[in-house]
């Protein structure tokens, strides 16, 4: 039996489906394509905690195609070091949410998908908190880092955000299309 799932519960979702109108992801994720196609740019993504809703939200536009590679959603710390190269002793040391993990995992990421650019989220959605690594406590929610990779340039932002699960991660999204949009424009 087939079950239908109302996705307008999941404000990421709901986000993603906006109409063209609308500000909200939709709108920065229109703005990257047409930066990254202008720049004539690839990109690709790296997602743990936003589930792939950043890749979701530039393949959501027309002509996407144009500059979107693909994503890796490594929500496990495993994956992040088989797929996307993320050091073990790393992932071991500090826990998966890390401004190194997140820079390793778009460096990654563009080397793995053959991308000019790549962004990667990584942090802790809740409602309990992330683990640490040896020399780390755990993580509470809200902590969030994002890494953006150009072919001239990576950097990683810290973000504290609050609210429930479905918000962190919408603003996650939000902000990672934000820093790719800035990331663009220098």
């Amino acid at each position: 039996m087939t079950q239908h799932h109302d996705h307008a519960a999941d404000p990421v979702v709901a986000a993603m489906i906006a109409g063209p109108h609308e500000p909200g992801v939709r709108g920065l994720a229109e703005q990257v394509v047409d930066g990254l196609l202008e720049l004539e740019w690839t990109v690709c993504v790296a997602e743990s905690l936003t589930g792939g809703g950043v890749c979701a939200a530039l393949t959501s536009i027309p002509g996407a195609s144009g500059c979107v590679r693909g994503g890796v959603v490594s929500y496990s710390t495993d994956i992040k070091h088989s797929v996307l190269d993320v050091d073990a002793e790393l992932l071991r040391r500090r826990g998966a949410v890390d401004a190194q993990v997140a820079e390793e995992m778009a460096r990654g990421a563009a080397a793995l998908l053959g991308a000019d650019c790549a962004i990667a989220t990584t942090g802790s959605a809740g409602p309990d908190p992330a683990p640490g690594g040896t020399e780390t406590e755990s993580v509470e929610p809200g902590v969030v880092f994002i890494a953006v990779h150009t072919p001239s340039a990576t950097w990683v932002e810290q973000l504290s955000l609050r609210g429930d699960r479905g918000q962190i991660r919408l603003e996650t999204v939000q902000a990672a299309l934000q820093a790719l949009i800035r990331t663009l424009r220098t």
